[in-house]
């Protein structure tokens, strides 16, 4: 049976971000269909009504291409988070939204701030972060796998757009690598060797048995088998006749 610290798929580990995804969409074809606009529901920075926003604002996007951008890094991000990260992914994902959401509330310009990216931010560098951090190789391989998808990223945590919330993004980014530090569990359990066990008793060891105290070989001879129950001997006497037929005179 499968542990919480094991790595293996399961439905929820895709079917949860397919539904994360899908609710962003949903937000925006309703908003399409019966020309809503959910602009006022993002961070609006040192306003408390802004405050919703902390939870809304990640709902709602500017544009198809604005929704676009997000949901594919939020839907390979999370699936990495939701598989590999099986016993704080909650944690994360919730927190981590939250917590991004107050930060920009408190950091942000004078306007509205919507979409996700806070939050595709805040996972991508806690995929990184944690993975360089745990020392464990396939938590290494996703890391360099975040950066090379993600990379590029990077720039956008400062300001050379004033179209972009860079403050959501830098929010996002802080946010992952606290979290990174913050959550010590290991998310893999390391196998261990029977040396490496508690209860391991070199001198049980079959192999090191095979050696002396100073590290030199011993041949180990197989166990003798039990001798089998004598059997009667058996005497065999062989007589040399002489042929009389060579004998006789022509």
């Amino acid at each position: 049976m499968a542990t919480k610290n094991q790595l293996y798929f399961s439905n929820e580990v895709i079917g949860y971000p397919i539904l994360f995804v899908g609710i962003l969409w949903i937000v925006f074809w309703a908003e399409m269909r019966f020309g809503w606009n959910f602009n006022f529901l993002g961070i609006f920075p040192q306003r408390l009504e802004g405050l919703r926003g902390v939870v809304f604002g990640p709902m709602v996007h500017s544009s198809l291409k604005h929704l676009f951008n997000n949901s594919v890094p939020l839907l390979v991000l999370t699936t990495a988070l939701f598989y590999f990260y099986r016993s704080i992914r909650w944690k994360v994902l919730v927190f981590g939204l939250l917590i991004t959401g107050v930060l920009t509330w408190l950091i942000g310009r004078p306007a509205l701030h919507i979409g996700a990216s806070g939050v595709v931010y805040m996972l991508a560098a806690f995929l990184f972060f944690k993975g360089v951090f745990s020392k464990q190789f396939q938590l290494t391989a996703l890391a360099f796998i975040v950066v090379f998808l993600y990379g590029s990223l990077l720039w956008y945590v400062f300001p050379i757009d004033p179209k972009i919330s860079w403050e959501g993004h830098l929010s996002g980014f802080a946010v992952g690598i606290v979290f990174a530090f913050l959550f010590k569990e290991h998310p893999i359990t390391n196998k261990k060797y029977e040396w490496e066990q508690q209860d391991y008793n070199e001198e049980d060891d079959p192999f090191l048995k095979h050696f002396d105290e100073n590290g030199n070989f011993i041949e180990q001879l197989p166990e003798e088998e039990e001798p089998l129950e004598e059997s009667p001997r058996i005497t065999v006497r062989y007589t040399l006749r002489k042929d009389a037929s060579k004998d006789t005179d022509v």
